[in-house]
């Protein structure tokens, strides 16, 4: 599994120096990022591309509403984007099966454009996806199984772990689905800012790592975290390190 930061956690950073907060992650070691917003930093990613030694092997954009679908791609093109997930959908559209099944429609339509160019499409996780139960199971999981093959996920371990499920378990209920994991930590309540740098909080991690060898990338992110955010991927990346 190789690491890379979702840039979400360096937002602040990036809105007054782009460029630099992207060195200063490559500094840190970090080879790969994960972008937000692809279609409003296209430019800037572009550029920092050329400029950097960093790549954006996958990428945050909405995908399942009102979307310029042809210019998401040219824009995951232009990136070197290879899977690019969407990154939210409306918690009431994840309590009924038959709503569930129809984003998975849509998303594998998308998808199906997406291959021609040689993209994976994706989404990604909160609480709300794992705390509602249809059919038995998670409505995540009716949802995985409604997917085309190429569609993959990418599971945010610790907010299905604030919606209740077992994460090891969950990964490996989805298998070779999963290409792509958010990894934090914290005290797995639904604040943000009680999120804490890999390691420290009450997540499982050892297990969940184990349970993600299969897993393409592991990105690290805050939703938010109360000190130095550059100073927690540091520590979050090295926690990484050992544990490997």
């Amino acid at each position: 599994m190789e690491i890379s930061v979702q840039l979400y956690s360096v937002r602040e950073q990036l809105a007054e120096d782009h460029l630099g907060t992207l060195r200063r992650l490559v500094d840190l070691g970090l080879a790969h990022a994960e972008p937000f917003h692809l279609l409003e930093h296209r430019d800037a990613l572009v550029r920092a591309r050329g400029e950097l030694p960093l790549d954006f092997p996958s990428a945050h954009q909405s995908l399942l509403g009102e979307v310029d679908l042809p210019a998401v791609l040219e824009a995951a093109e232009a990136v070197g984007v290879q899977y690019l997930v969407d990154p939210y959908w409306d918690p009431a559209d994840w309590t009924d099966a038959g709503r569930v099944r129809a984003l998975a429609d849509r998303l594998n339509e998308r998808a199906a454009v997406a291959a021609e160019h040689g993209l994976r499409l994706g989404y990604h996780n909160h609480h709300f996806e794992i705390a509602s139960r249809l059919e038995g199971r998670t409505a995540l999981e009716v949802f995985a199984d409604a997917l085309d093959p190429q569609v993959v996920l990418e599971i945010d371990t610790y907010w299905a772990a604030v919606g209740g499920a077992d994460v090891p378990a969950l990964l490996a209920s989805l298998g070779e689905r999963v290409q792509l994991v958010h990894l934090k930590d914290g005290d797995l309540s639904e604040d943000p800012a009680a999120q804490l740098p890999l390691g420290t909080g009450a997540m499982p991690l050892a297990a969940t790592l184990a349970a993600s060898r299969h897993v393409a990338y592991g990105v690290i992110e805050f939703d938010d975290y109360a000190g130095d955010m550059l100073e927690g991927i540091a520590a979050s990346l090295a926690h990484l390190r050992t544990a490997a």
